[in-house]
């Protein structure tokens, strides 16, 4: 015995849903950031970024250390408003020095370097970092985020992870 099934079907709230659903699903593969960097990459959108992110005030037994330790893993993983960039190329670290400044009773101003910053080890550096982004009308989008002079980021490697500031950004080859 076959029962035979009604030809005339009516579609409830529910089967709507399940195809916007699936609707919506197709079109987030289809347009997903890795897909749009391609396609970016493809028609010569990206260029080279350069970006300089200054990390202050990090207590640190070996500072030095830190940023030959930097400098020779090459890469670093970069968080920009709480969303992983991934890995981008580490150019150079430069170490800050941290200066005092007072002003004298004949109304000079005098500047010196610190003297605790031997005394009492703080990590000061400026990281060179380089990767691929592309112009837009608010700023240079840089690992699908829109990075900006002052924008916070998060730098980590092997045995780090630092809070920068971004202080500097350069679009085009350099």
């Amino acid at each position: 015995m076959a029962t035979e099934l009604p030809s005339n079907r009516s579609w409830s709230l529910v089967d709507l849903a399940a195809g916007a659903a699936v609707l919506l699903a197709a079109v987030g593969v289809l347009w997903s950031p890795k897909l749009s960097g391609a396609v970016d990459r493809a028609t010569g959108a990206l260029q080279p970024v350069t970006v300089s992110v200054d990390v202050r005030g990090v207590p640190s037994a070996n500072a030095a250390n830190l940023i030959r330790q930097a400098e020779q893993e090459g890469k670093v993983a970069i968080v920009i408003r709480n969303s992983p960039h991934g890995k981008v190329k580490i150019k150079q670290v430069q170490p800050l020095e941290r200066r005092l400044s007072i002003l004298t009773p004949d109304g000079r101003l005098v500047s010196a370097p610190d003297p605790n910053q031997r005394n009492f080890g703080t990590f000061d550096a400026r990281f060179i970092l380089e990767a691929q982004g592309r112009k837009t009308g608010g700023g240079v989008v840089f690992g699908n985020q829109t990075i900006k002079i002052g924008a916070p980021v998060e730098l980590e490697g092997a045995s780090y992870r630092f809070n920068g500031t971004v202080t500097d950004m350069k679009l085009g080859s350099i």
